[in-house]
This record gives structure tokens, C-alpha cells and sequence, in this order.
């Protein structure tokens, strides 16, 4: 899985019963972008969820999307039209014996987290890789991301190990927790 993809960012909680019903998931586009960005951006700058240093333009968001069109595929939640998070699959490693396997990634912007967004986020993200044919799911987590190891939990991704200090970001070593989700 890419760097950028290989932490996940979601200040769900995950035994949060909040209303989630009036969020529309749907499959996103290259017009999400900018949306994409704003809530990526602010994890990239102020967070340890994703390993990214710097900032995407909005070009760098719009290939990003364009990289997980097919069998990949990005998801977005909305609310009153509003994009308030993202969930997506990206390729786990570019040799072939791993196109069975894909990363998952998810983010929900500040003002929107604590309502359940994040869990059905991820709830279609799973049923969208069981639909594309993958076999199994893993997430790499910023170990201390507490939150979003308790949202992957609840989705059903166990824990399968931890990489010791592989990331630096504002003066700090960094484990990554790696989870994973068999897939029927």
C-alpha cells in the first residue's frame, strides 16, 4: 500500500450510535477533489494519521482519484451535499501474486466525526472490495490512533502486527499497527 494510504485517519468513535441516516455514501469523482484535498490536507498537517509531509495540490488529488478508477475505487460520504469523508482501496504492493490483496484507507473531517460516518465509511468499503473480487483488506494505522483501531475492529479487521518506528513526522518515531480483513 502507498504511503499515503498506509495510515488512516477517523475520530469515529466506533460505538457511536450517532445518526448517520441523513449520509449518502456513494462512489466519488474526479469533481470531489477539492473536497478530498481540504479533508486530507488537514490530517497531512496537523496528524500523525497519515505519514505525508506535504500537502497535495488539487492536480495531485485529481491523479490520485484517477489511480483508483477500475478495480480500485474511492468512496465519499455526504451530507446536505457536503463531502464530510472518504474511504478508499488502493493496490497493497504493485508485484502481481498481491492484486488479490488491497489496502483501505478512511477519513472524516473534524466537524462531522462522532456520528457514525466513519463506520459506514468502511462498511461500504468492505462490501465494495468483497464485490470487486478482492480476498483481503489491510490498513496500516499510525499506532496511538486509537479510534481508528477501534473503527477497523468494529468492521472486523483483526490485528496482524506492528512495524516498528518506520515513520518520522513532527519529531517523533512512528509504529504502524497493520490489520487485516479476510474477505469471503
Amino acid at each position: 500500500m502507498d504511503t499515503p494510504e498506509a495510515t488512516h485517519s477517523s475520530a469515529e468513535d466506533p460505538d457511536d450510535s450517532g445518526d448517520s441516516d441523513d449520509v449518502v455514501v456513494r462512489l466519488a469523482t474526479v469533481d470531489d477533489a477539492e473536497a478530498l484535498r481540504r479533508i486530507y490536507n488537514h490530517e497531512v498537517e496537523h496528524t500523525t494519521h497519515t505519514f505525508d509531509l506535504v500537502p497535495r495540490s488539487l492536480a495531485e488529488q485529481q491523479a490520485w482519484l484517477r489511480k483508483r478508477v477500475g478495480a480500485h475505487g474511492v468512496l465519499v460520504a455526504e451530507t446536505n451535499g457536503r463531502v464530510v469523508g472518504f474511504s478508499a482501496l488502493s493496490e497493497y504492493r504493485p508485484r502481481a501474486a498481491y492484486r488479490t490483496s488491497v489496502g483501505s484507507s478512511v477519513y472524516v473531517e473534524a466537524a462531522a466525526q462522532g456520528r457514525g460516518i466513519g463506520r459506514k465509511l468502511m462498511q461500504e468499503l468492505v462490501a465494495l472490495a468483497q464485490a470487486r473480487g478482492f480476498h483481503t483488506m489491510l490498513a496500516r494505522i499510525a499506532a496511538g490512533n486509537d479510534v481508528s483501531i477501534q473503527l477497523h475492529a468494529a468492521v472486523g479487521f483483526e490485528k496482524a502486527g506492528i512495524e516498528r518506528e518506520v515513520g518520522r513526522k513532527f519529531g517523533e518515531w512512528l509504529d504502524v499497527v497493520v490489520m487485516q480483513r479476510m474477505l469471503p
